[in-house]
């Protein structure tokens, strides 16, 4: 364990009075240069302090260095509520966020290793055909140009265009806006060219083919279509397909509904063109080093001797090692990041910045250890101690025993939950948490006692299956009991769940967000909503409509949500409460009406825990116990749930198919303890 000085004013990163979120003005010292660990039960706080205090005030104040212009293509910081801070460094988040990207963004685009490789065939492979962006996909000089690099086409499928039963009246194009009456509808309907009440069974084969492809087959109509005439395919694909806009999430089901992919026929889906494929380098094509798995790459490369390129083979090495030494020699090089997990993300994320040279650099993390198997903990561990040990102060949110033992400073936020916590209830070394009287310092001394098993009742089999780096398994799940599967990161315990669900249609309750707008709330997704407006409704006689947010009991200044937001063009967007409803979110009228001495708004102000004893209708309080079961207890029933950490909208999930109470369905939970 790294030792460091007492905080003093210059030592520490000080904080005074913080009241984020659930924070009691809370007043706390870390120490800089030090790897300080953040603990306490779910809701205590932790991320209020860590991220939504420290990490936002240190961003916020990096990014008011810059211009008004550049700031507004920077990531935008909300600043906290505190009365001081001082002693901060410019920060880097390290969170579970995904890294999501495009088609074109791989495991080794994104940690540089694909740069690194790309040099090295440039400079010896076989034969010589240029620099290194000739081996890039991403770029004209070495893309493929039937695929353009990504290594699939997508094609229409035009079978799923037309329902040959139905007339173009009664829908038979099954496209947006080919409804009756609609856009599209009419340009096809309305020119004379077709019978729009005739089902397309009766159609001739010239006037099919002219409804699809247009071309000469609508020349051949009696009433030939105006000049400007497209096919139903070729206006598909001219809107979806060869556009350059950025297609929005509806248009992008539309397209993956009425389109196929495939491997490109010309590059095999290796995305490079004809003269980068030839290039070999110990005997291998870039793609199948790119397809090899990190441990076996990193093998190949340390057999590379070659005093010219001696440089980028030790910068790639360092890098390949360092993802296997974190518990990713697993991946290939060619993986998709939309594919990682949120831990494989946050993994990624971390070996981009232990080949940095910045000192005195603040870096955050968010459970880093989430996904990994107790093997590669203490891999994770040592990666934290280097980013401390090369001068930087590193703050850590995290649960795991073995991460708060390696700490230099750990700090607990409670003692509960919600407004029961946000405050410092211990602060100093690990061993001095095993002596503390403090929730996470008994759960740490409890001992588990061991339960009967279950006795299963029938078993699920799994046979066959391949998906990724599976081998033809086959299992047999007992039924009617919780089965755990375990193994180290990147066994394969995903993909097996993930073939058992698709195969006996099992319902998968993951850390996914549950809702992407700040309408969506604790109320609306578990579904208490309409018991909650009609008690109000019944009681005074009125429209249960007028107690929605959403409908018309919302604030007509900021729409029901609580806030307005003010786009400042080049700086950045303020959020503020609005003036006219104070947050609540409701208007006068809906707020003249209580319930047990309380408004919709106060009601939505309400913790589950608090709702469960003052709401007088057993419905709602049996649907909040479930909520309150998996300890979100501490949840306020208006919370946005966009503000939600991965477990808790997890949590979140449980709840609900608990209420629903539905017997006899397989579930598979992604680590539910998270």
């Amino acid at each position: 364990m790294s030792t460091f000085p007492a905080p003093t004013a210059r030592a520490a990163v000080r904080i005074r009075a913080a009241r984020t979120n659930n924070l009691a003005s809370v007043d706390l010292d870390i120490p800089r240069h030090a790897l300080t660990v953040f603990i306490g039960v779910s809701g205590s706080g932790k991320s209020s302090l860590v991220f939504d205090t420290v990490a936002a005030e240190a961003g916020y104040q990096l990014n008011e260095t810059y211009t008004p212009f550049v700031r507004n293509r920077l990531p935008q910081y909300t600043r906290p509520d505190v009365d001081h801070i001082d002693g901060l460094s410019p920060v880097v988040i390290v969170d579970q966020k995904r890294l999501g990207g495009n088609a074109r963004s791989t495991v080794g685009t994104i940690t540089d290793t694909y740069s690194y490789l790309r040099l090295l065939f440039s400079r010896i492979g076989t034969p010589h055909i240029g620099e290194s962006t000739r081996f890039s996909f991403n770029d004209p000089a070495g893309m493929c140009p039937t695929c353009d690099g990504i290594g699939e086409t997508l094609t229409s499928d035009v079978d799923a265009f037309l329902d040959p039963d139905k007339s173009l009246a009664d829908g038979a194009v099954k496209l947006p806006g080919f409804g009756n009456g609609q856009y599209w509808y009419r340009q096809y309907a309305d020119i004379g060219s077709f019978d729009p009440d005739t089902p397309l069974r009766d159609w001739t084969r010239d006037e099919r083919e002219a409804l699809l492809y247009g071309g000469a087959a609508a020349e051949r109509l009696g009433t030939r279509p105006p000049k400007d005439y497209e096919g139903v395919v070729e206006r598909f694909e001219r809107i979806y397909l060869h556009t350059s806009d950025t297609l929005s999430d509806r248009k992008q089901a539309v397209l993956d509904r009425f389109t196929r992919s495939g491997t490109c026929p010309d590059c095999r889906g290796e995305r490079l063109n004809a003269a980068a494929r030839s290039v070999r380098l110990a005997g291998r094509g870039i793609t199948d080093l790119t397809r090899m798995e990190v441990t076996d790459l990193a093998k190949v490369v340390a057999a590379i001797d070659d005093p010219h390129v001696a440089p980028a083979v030790h910068a790639l090495r360092a890098r390949l090692d360092a993802m296997a030494d974190i518990g990713l020699g697993y991946l290939a090089l060619a993986r998709p990041t939309a594919t990682l997990s949120g831990g494989e993300s946050q993994r990624i994320k971390t070996v981009r910045h232990l080949g940095s040279s910045l000192t005195e650099m603040l870096y955050v993390f968010d459970e880093p250890t989430v996904g990994l198997h107790p093997h590669d903990v203490r891999s994770m561990t040592g990666l934290l101690g280097r980013l401390r040990d090369q001068g930087n102060t590193v703050l850590v949110v995290e649960h795991d025993p073995d991460v708060m033992r390696v700490a230099d400073h750990v700090v607990e936020i409670g003692p509960g939950a919600g407004s029961t916590g946000g405050t410092v209830v211990f602060q100093g070394a690990y061993d001095e948490l095993l002596r503390a009287d403090t929730p996470t310092a008994r759960a740490l001394r409890r001992r588990p006692v061991p339960a009967a098993p279950r006795q299963p009742r029938g078993r699920i089999r799994l046979s066959g299956a391949r998906r990724n780096n599976l081998r033809d398994v086959t299992v047999e799940v007992p039924a009617r009991v919780m089965t755990v599967v375990t193994g180290l990161a990147g066994s394969g315990k995903s993909s097996l769940l993930a073939e058992l669900a698709e195969r006996h249609a099992a319902t998968v309750l993951d850390q996914r967000a549950v809702a992407a707008n700040r309408r969506s709330t604790p109320v609306t997704y578990t579904g208490i909503g309409p018991a909650v407006r009609k008690l109000f409704a019944q009681a005074h006689g009125v429209d249960a409509g007028l107690f929605s947010a959403n409908s018309r009991g919302g604030c007509p200044e900021c729409g029901g949500t609580g806030v307005v937001f003010t786009d400042l063009a080049f700086m950045d967007g303020q959020s503020v409460t609005c003036e006219a409803c104070g947050g609540g979110k409701f208007n006068p009228e809906a707020l003249a009406y209580t319930i047990a001495g309380l408004t919709i708004a106060d009601v939505e102000a309400l913790t589950v825990d608090e709702a469960r004893h003052r709401l007088p209708a057993p419905d709602i309080t049996d649907a909040l116990r479930h909520l309150a079961d998996v300890g979100l207890g501490y949840l306020t029933l208006g919370q946005p749930l966009s503000t939600l950490s991965g477990g808790e909208c997890q949590r979140v999930k449980i709840a609900r198919e608990l209420r629903a109470a539905t017997r006899g369905t397989l579930y598979v939970l992604d680590e539910p303890t998270t």
